[in-house]
């Protein structure tokens, strides 16, 4: 007889990254429903997965509304602005936290609690008040915890943010590794490296970051462009002298159509000279690029990496300068 399939509640599902998540992890679990306000995420979500999500304020939930699911699993990415470390930091304070505090307050009234919650957010969570609200309720209960700070780049993918995790499963139910529960773990060693639950970011030596970054594919591993190759073989003079729009586009008259769809993407020499030192430029060959953020594009630093398709000569691939988070 095959194992009981896994009814899950997708909160604040944005366009969709927690409903794929079981498919590429190869787990029997389907999503019952989905709750997200904004009407754009909810397009692209139907787009992905043929299936709307819930669309109002998750605030005006109630324990029988969610008792009528019967969810065995709850996946939780609650709005980040209140803990981002450039942001206010009000936490409970901060009215983008209120539906998430609502849910939690739930959990005690329920007559059919979740036996596993799965939390996402920002470095910073983990010090708000927020946090300690969540571990409160979970621990009274009956929940067990697991909590990480961890890094794409240690699953071998090329994006340098670092998140919270919370992990949660309720009693009888347990981890595999006891010794990991009720903690903060926060190693940013690859995962296939020996676990030392009390690594820093700052005890890494030369050869572990550099080891970090060869565990890694390269962006070009994950673009789409069907093209990008000839991009990047463009003469050396070219690359060597700063290359415009026109010449960029000279690798071969096959090619014209797709360039041509690609034009908006391009920047303008004169836009690289004033802001091009604050820039984060990546390769098709990096091993790293940084967050995008709703800005990106209307602001030039700290709103995502910029894709440069044609490679400087004496550009040294393996310096970790450039590839440091």
């Amino acid at each position: 007889m095959g194992k009981e399939m896994q009814r899950v509640l997708e909160f604040y599902s944005g366009i969709g990254g927690m409903r794929y998540s079981p498919t590429k992890a190869q787990v029997e679990a389907q999503v019952i429903e989905a709750f997200e306000i904004n009407n754009i995420g909810n397009d692209v979500y139907q787009h992905n997965f043929s299936h709307r999500p819930y669309q109002g304020n998750i605030q005006s939930l109630t324990a029988a509304d969610l008792d009528k699911y019967g969810a065995h699993a709850w996946l939780l990415s609650p709005p980040c602005q209140p803990y981002t470390r450039q942001g206010l930091q009000k936490g409970t304070g901060d009215a983008r936290a209120f539906s998430f505090l609502q849910i939690l307050e739930l959990i005690p009234f329920l007559l059919w609690p979740p036996s596993m919650l799965f939390v996402e957010n920002v470095v910073g969570f983990e010090t708000s008040d927020t946090h300690a609200k969540l571990i409160e309720i979970l621990e009274k209960t009956n929940f067990i915890t697991q909590e990480f700070i961890l890094i794409p780049l240690q699953f071998g993918v090329p994006y340098s943010r670092p998140r919270y995790f919370c992990l949660a499963k309720r009693k009888p139910s347990s981890f595999g590794n006891e010794f990991l529960s009720r903690q903060l773990i926060q190693s940013p060693k690859p995962l296939f490296y020996p676990f030392n639950a009390y690594a820093k970011e700052y005890d890494l030596s030369l050869e572990d970051r550099q080891n970090l970054f060869q565990s890694c594919q390269p962006i070009e591993k994950f673009l789409v462009l069907k093209n990008l190759s000839n991009d990047t073989n463009v003469e050396p003079e070219a690359s060597a002298t700063g290359v415009s729009n026109d010449i960029s586009r000279t690798s071969g008259e096959d090619n014209e159509d797709e360039y041509d769809s690609l034009d908006k993407y391009y920047i303008h020499p004169s836009l690289l000279e004033r802001w091009g030192s604050a820039m984060d430029v990546v390769y098709p060959d990096s091993k790293r690029c940084c967050c995008f953020t709703k800005s990106y594009y209307r602001y030039v630093k700290g709103t995502g990496s910029l894709l440069a398709t044609i490679q400087p000569m004496k550009r040294d691939k393996t310096s970790l300068q450039e590839q440091l988070p």
